[in-house]
């Protein structure tokens, strides 16, 4: 590997509500997942980060999740296929408009918290999300994560699936992530974050929360913008992988 992406969960203030610096970040990061105001931001924060991101020259992607304001997206909804579905294509059109204002455009679709976690196992609101993709743009790049359910589903479909690791999470044994209600799911320490993802970017490889090695390829790796530290632990992957000799460059433009 020569090249990774980099990216962030971004646009998640609220009105008067501020979370994360998105402003360093775009410094730092390549890919920018923009909420899409169902978990967090408000029309006029996502504009401004969408303008951001274009004057930084950093991949918008569609941070796509349940409705579920108050619960930050991260509450699992059991909703209808055919609701999660066009709970999806609503917020694809939003932040495609917000992104053609900005003079930029959507080049990727990542859904976020809950959703993003539902859909590794249950292959009914996999293949719902997959659907709204394909009905908004087939073009559009899902991200996820490995060996789950939305790539399987979405590689059949024909949409190209971009899997992810996250710098900033514990993993189980099996791939999938720790439980943010379990303790150690969220990792805080920037030199221990970034040689673990030299390793995985560089061997393949990550430490699961038991001390095994666990498999693990990824094109993108994730560093979460509400994370306490976010902007110290993403220049010290992005000095680390660089360091290793890897490009930081967004997979949406390779």
């Amino acid at each position: 590997m020569t090249a990774i992406d980099l990216n962030a969960d971004l646009g998640e203030s609220y009105g008067a509500w501020t979370l994360g610096d998105d402003r360093a970040l775009l410094e730092v990061v390549s890919s920018a997942n923009v909420a899409c105001g169902f978990h967090a931001g408000d029309p006029s924060i996502l504009l401004e980060t969408a303008r951001q991101a274009t004057a930084h020259r950093v991949a918008i992607g569609a941070q796509v999740s349940y409705p579920d304001l108050r619960g930050f997206g991260r509450r699992d909804l059991d909703l209808p296929a055919d609701d999660l579905m066009a709970d999806v294509v609503y917020q694809l059109g939003a932040l495609q408009g917000i992104a053609t204002a900005a003079g930029t455009r959507v080049g990727y679709v990542k859904p976020h918290g809950a959703l993003y976690n539902r859909i590794v196992h249950d292959e009914h609101q996999a293949a719902a999300v997959v659907a709204a993709v394909v009905a908004v743009d087939p073009a559009l790049a899902l991200v996820g994560l490995p060996d789950s359910e939305v790539g399987r589903i979405a590689e059949a479909e024909g949409l190209r699936f971009v899997p992810e690791a996250f710098a900033d999470r514990a993993y189980r044994p099996d791939g999938t992530l720790v439980s943010r209600r379990e303790p150690g799911a969220v990792l805080h320490d920037p030199a221990e974050i970034a040689e673990r993802m030299r390793r995985l970017a560089t061997e393949g490889v990550v430490t699961a929360i038991d001390g095994s090695e666990l498999a693990l390829s990824a094109e993108t790796i994730c560093v979460h913008g509400d994370t306490p530290g976010a902007v110290g632990i993403a220049r010290a992957v992005r000095a680390t992988l660089e360091a290793a000799g890897l490009t930081i460059t967004p997979f949406s433009g390779r």
